[in-house]
């Protein structure tokens, strides 16, 4: 058998062991070996076929076998592409989307606990979490963070960075709150630096801040079923409903800017419209998934 289907042959994974013994023989046996040694451990992205074939070329003109060289060009190539997919797929970013009425829980990598709130999407890099304790949300999440490196949530109204703590965050089109259960939150936005304490929370609602509010619990309403409210515009009470109920609100008739104080249940619709249209003196009615608020 030739040196080229020998070579050919090892490429392909196919040597019998009469065949692997020939191989071995070869006079550049040990050359081919370590060619492909360092091809498996080379991880850089910016592997270059043409600038390793350059290098290799005067060795290779030294060879008596004019095409022999071909197969390692082929080793290169596959490899290069490996490299290339393993670099695309090392540094895609994780994402977890909840749809309407839905939740789901998310372990990181660091074991910490993340549970997002319906209509919600949370953002991760796996291949960079030793080096930044990074998540993008978008929605709202209730975190339980492993003690570690600081631990950052980013999102359209500002940044909220701990160490190892309980905490939730909301931040919905207008709206942006965060409020810690357990260890110490800060929170960055754009005016404003505060560091929040167990029971203690930040709010800003169509770009004004809002008094710190102290609510004694161990996790926030939503995960036991039930929405809550403190002065909140009727608006985005409104946007709450729509993202537990598959249901479309319109309130022309209705003061959308109006405070509401209260609670609605995530489990029964009838109920939670009573529960937010009855303070307020509105009514309401339903056709199919549409429901028309309206002054009494």
């Amino acid at each position: 058998m030739t040196r080229e289907e020998l070579i050919q042959k090892w490429l392909d994974h196919n040597l019998n062991s009469e065949e692997q013994k020939a191989f071995e023989q070869l006079e550049d046996y040990k050359d081919l070996m370590q060619l492909d040694s360092a091809l498996q451990s080379f991880k850089s992205p910016e592997f270059s076929v043409e600038k390793n074939y350059d290098a290799l070329q005067p060795q290779l003109n030294k060879k008596t076998g004019q095409s022999w060289y071909k197969p390692l060009l082929k080793i290169a190539a596959v490899l290069a592409v490996c490299f290339s997919v393993y670099y695309y797929t090392a540094t895609l970013d994780t994402s977890f989307n909840t749809e309407i009425a839905s939740q789901t829980t998310v372990e990181l990598p660091d074991a910490s606990e993340v549970i997002l709130n319906a209509n919600s999407n949370l953002v991760f890099n796996e291949s960079k979490w030793d080096d930044k304790r990074e998540v993008k949300l978008n929605g709202e999440a209730f975190f339980k963070v492993a003690k570690g490196k600081t631990f950052d949530v980013i999102t359209a109204h500002g940044i909220v960075s701990v160490l190892g703590t309980q905490f939730n965050v909301k931040q919905r089109k207008n709206y942006f709150e965060v409020r810690c259960y357990e260890g110490l939150v800060s929170v960055k936005t754009k005016d404003n630096y505060t560091e929040l304490k167990p029971g203690n929370s930040l709010k800003i609602i169509d770009g004004k801040l809002f008094a710190n509010e102290i609510e004694i619990t161990t996790q926030p309403n939503w995960l036991r079923g039930e929405s809550t409210f403190v002065n909140t515009p009727l608006k985005h009470v409104i946007v709450e409903l729509q993202n537990y109920y598959d249901i479309k609100i319109i309130a022309d008739n209705a003061d959308t800017n109006r405070l509401y104080s209260g609670a609605f249940t995530h489990k029964n619709l009838d109920l939670a419209l009573q529960s937010v249209t009855i303070p307020l003196n509105l009514s309401y009615s339903k056709s199919g998934t549409t429901v028309v608020l309206k002054r009494e």
